[in-house]
């Protein structure tokens, strides 16, 4: 059985609405890539990626008034920010943007010729520019530049959801954010292309498509001791 692994670490990268349980998922493939004997790195985009963290959160609690940490079913909170919308924000956005892609470019590239065998983004680019107007040629315009920047993942996972379901997860942002928000990711899928939209199924079968997705995609002779079924459960290399 050829067991040989890729020169570089395959780029995965996770992205979806808040409470879409990228968390979940993100843990549940690290366990079992890790039970694999391979090594794995996992980049938080927020915490080791963007750029002048300090100043936009700052400037955000100031400008919007909004709160401030992770919102609970039993202590919700309102962030007011991804759901500020209006055209100096954007361009605010946009800028920001800009520097985290290049931020972007840098890290991936580096992550991927380390000496692990995946790299795993806890969100990506695309949940920036899920913040953006798509109906705008100008914000199309730009969306393509900023992809032109950043490197492409091996595999790009975006993992809708229902947004009722979502609230009750992360009550951070109004339901209607959240409806809009998801729209938009399954727009920007369509167009910038190359990303593989995971249903908003049950936890175990999302686990499972999750994992044929991985085990298929890059590392081939894979042995399975699993059932299809029970994929995301228990796998060995």
């Amino acid at each position: 059985m050829d067991t040989s692994k890729p020169d570089r670490a395959m780029l995965v990268s996770f992205s979806g609405i808040d409470g879409a349980g990228k968390s979940t998922q993100i843990s549940n493939l690290c366990d079992n890539l890790r039970a694999g004997g391979l090594k794995v790195r996992l980049i938080t985009f927020w915490d080791d990626v963007a750029q002048l963290r300090s100043f936009r959160e700052g400037a955000t609690h100031k400008l919007f008034h909004g709160d401030q940490g992770v919102g609970s079913q039993e202590a919700p909170i309102r962030r007011r920010d991804k759901d500020v919308r209006s055209p100096l924000m954007s361009l605010c956005r946009m800028a920001f943007y800009f520097l985290d892609a290049l931020s972007l470019r840098r890290i991936a590239t580096k992550a991927i010729h380390s000496n692990v065998d995946v790299v795993i983004f806890d969100r990506y680019m695309y949940d920036e520019l899920a913040n953006l107007n798509l109906s705008r040629s100008v914000t199309r315009f730009y969306v393509q530049s900023i992809m032109k920047i950043v490197p492409r993942p091996d595999i790009s996972f975006l993992l809708d959801a229902d947004p009722v379901i979502a609230f009750t997860r992360k009550p951070e942002y109004p339901l209607e954010f959240l409806h809009l928000n998801r729209k938009v990711y399954l727009n920007l899928s369509q167009f910038i292309g190359g990303i593989t939209v995971i249903p908003p199924n049950p936890i175990a079968e999302v686990k499972a498509e999750i994992a044929r997705y991985i085990f298929g995609a890059h590392f081939a002779g894979v042995r399975l001791t699993q059932a299809p079924a029970d994929l995301g459960d228990n796998i060995l290399l």
